[in-house]
């Protein structure tokens, strides 16, 4: 969705005649050229990645061919740092001018990636506020245009209620297979302790219906909707939500929630040794405190969650003190206006001063 806002703000400037993308239908309706989709390229945990190394580097290979073929006047990549740290080195190399929207969290591990970082991006744009100082603390000058997502989610509008009659509880289990399969299950359980409420899973896209169709069968106070997510948590009276951009949404949203994480066993201890953050969820990171609870790995179970929802549903002082934090992570966020705004006008005149 960032990549399909920065698109439609570089499409409004005259100077952009043409955009071509390897990403999502969202970014193909934006008015970019679709060459290939995000579904062949995400894998996620380290152990995935190292099965599918075989594709992984065919689309690696893919993507050089198609970006010598093209000769565009400058690569802009977007966040996906496995992939794309790859090809801004290459590019550089190549004399590309190459530009990095939504850094990679190299602030989180890996750290000594912004020497990389430093020889083959010429000009990166950040949306964390304090992603600034750390990148200037490595003596690399980057710019803050602040956060896409607060004005995606401030300029959403209803279209009516998809529940009228129902106290709604939504479920964001992730857009992976593997991801899914191992945290909505989880999820769902939690939902027979709350039979007043109607517990509805945002389904991913890409994932076909019927895969679906199992996981959700025993189920009777549960349903699913598709390409509706903005809308069911507009109706939502809580949220179960995996680590990733959607915590942010949620908040965005003033929605209590209760961040859930679970990994393959060997990806999980891995990560646990490399990664060198205090919280995984953005909300956290960003407000440098717990203001939503994290359930992750062993935490990440049916009855941690039942205590954790009832909590969000059911105390005042909690909700109370949640609100004012989500509050102050939107004004934290909103300074600076329209970050794709931001980000396509300072991309277009770096790349005039250039000429």
């Amino acid at each position: 969705m960032l990549g399909s806002k920065l698109i439609q703000e570089l499409k409004k400037l005259d100077s952009v005649a043409a955009v071509r993308c390897w990403g999502g239908d969202k970014m193909e309706a934006a008015g970019a050229t679709l060459v290939k989709h995000y579904r062949e390229l995400a894998f996620m945990g380290f152990i995935e990645v190292v099965k599918n190394l075989r594709t992984i580097f065919k689309n690696l290979s893919f993507c050089k061919q198609d970006i010598t073929a093209y000769q565009p006047d400058a690569l802009i990549l977007v966040d996906y740092p496995g992939f794309n740290l790859r090809i801004a080195k290459w590019a550089k190399q190549r004399g590309l001018k190459v530009i990095y929207y939504i850094s990679p969290q190299v602030w989180a591990w890996k750290e000594s990636r912004v020497r990389a970082i430093k020889r083959d991006v010429d000009k990166m744009l950040v949306i964390l506020p304090f992603e600034k100082n750390f990148y200037h603390k490595w003596n690399y000058e980057v710019e803050y245009v602040g956060h896409p997502l607060v004005d995606v989610v401030h300029s959403f509008e209803t279209g009516g209620f998809l529940f009228p009659d129902k106290k709604v509880i939504a479920l964001l289990p992730g857009s992976r297979k593997q991801e899914i399969l191992i945290k909505l299950p989880i999820m769902l359980q939690a939902s027979r302790n709350f039979p007043d409420y109607h517990f509805v899973v945002a389904k991913a896209p890409g994932v076909e219906e019927s895969f679906y169709t199992g996981l959700l069968a025993p189920y009777s106070n549960v349903s699913a909707l598709v390409n509706k997510t903005y809308q069911l948590l507009s109706e939502a009276k809580a949220a179960l939500v995996t680590s990733g951009t959607a915590t942010l949404e949620t908040a965005l949203f003033n929605v209590p929630e209760v961040v859930c994480y679970k990994g393959s066993a060997i990806s999980y201890q891995i990560a646990k040794r490399l990664v060198k953050i205090k919280y995984i969820c953005l909300v956290n990171l960003i407000m440098d405190k717990e203001v939503v609870k994290e359930l992750i790995q062993d935490e990440l179970t049916a009855e941690n969650i039942t205590t954790e929802l009832n909590e969000l549903l059911h105390n005042a002082t909690k909700q109370k003190q949640l609100q004012q934090d989500y509050t102050a992570l939107k004004n934290l966020l909103s300074m600076g206006g329209n970050a794709s705004a931001n980000a396509a006008k300072s991309i277009v005149a770096w790349l005039k001063r250039g000429t």
